[in-house]
């Protein structure tokens, strides 16, 4: 049963703070905190936060005139989620811009740590590496992306950006809230990590030595992609089996969440899982 709701008629109620001026104050990186955008998104949450995948609602925030629109999402949350509701006017003085969507909720991320998410994964896996990717919309797409074929995890070492930036979390419709994911340490040593575990790691280049056609299926496979420009590091390219997307010669490379869309398809086939 949902919470019966609370008003609020004023954008300064300390309630709502954690909502207030979001466009230039995101929670993202603040002790595990985020802000959730959206119908889409709010109903990833409240299936993650029922499944038991370590991501929790902890108040809701919505314009008066989308709450039954809502409500068989709400029935999904515990009842002890508060949910605030406000008329245009308030809700657009608390969040700093008119918020059109109406929609908005403060999650809570419980952080497992790398090791027990490894050791997590089937015997038959297939994970999403990222290296350096710093835009918030190719990092929501290449979640999207993840979750369109079926990998079982996505990695990024520490100089990704968080994918539970609220606009990465919006791009990627919720799927940073469906797959398994963890952010931080070194590339070299996540790989390392897998292929430890028996991961076969595939680094996307557009120079890369073997067509993504001719990849050979394996039981346990990892596509590392890097960032647009500057790509993947050369001491990775160096040390690890590299992959190409055959393209037109008048183009150097691929938009980093077209290419991994491309890739992971590929990949996704040749372990028969689409």
């Amino acid at each position: 049963m949902a919470a019966v709701p609370i008003t609020i008629d004023s954008a300064d109620d300390p309630r709502v703070a954690e909502f207030r001026d979001i466009r230039e104050r995101d929670l993202t990186g603040r002790e595990n905190r985020f802000i959730a955008e959206g119908t889409v998104v709010l109903r990833m949450l409240a299936e993650a936060h029922a499944g038991g995948r370590g991501f929790f609602a902890e108040k809701i925030l919505l314009l008066r005139n989308r709450v039954d629109g809502v409500l068989p999402i709400l029935e999904r949350l515990p009842a002890d989620v508060p949910v605030y509701v406000a008329e245009a006017d308030v809700l657009n003085g608390v969040v700093g811009f008119h918020l059109h969507r109406g929609v908005l909720a403060l999650g809570r991320r419980e952080d497992r740590g790398e090791a027990v998410l490894l050791e997590a994964l089937p015997e038959q896996a297939l994970v999403l590496v990222g290296c350096g990717i710093s835009n918030h919309d190719n990092a929501g797409s290449m979640f999207r992306n993840a979750a369109a074929f079926r990998a079982d995890a996505v990695l990024l070492d520490e100089t990704c950006c968080d994918p539970l930036y609220r606009k990465a979390l919006r791009v990627s419709v919720g799927s940073v809230l469906s797959i398994p994911h963890r952010r931080g340490g070194k590339a070299l040593d996540v790989l390392l990590a897998l292929a430890e575990r028996g991961f076969a790691i595939w680094t996307l280049s557009p120079h890369g030595k073997t067509d993504i056609r001719a990849i050979p299926a394996s039981a346990r496979m990892a596509l590392v992609v890097g960032t647009e420009g500057e790509g993947l590091p050369e001491a990775l390219l160096a040390r690890f089996r590299s992959v190409r997307i055959p393209q037109s010669e008048e183009l150097d490379s691929l938009n980093a969440a077209t290419a991994t869309g491309i890739a992971l398809f590929s990949m996704a086939s040749a372990m028969g899982r689409i």
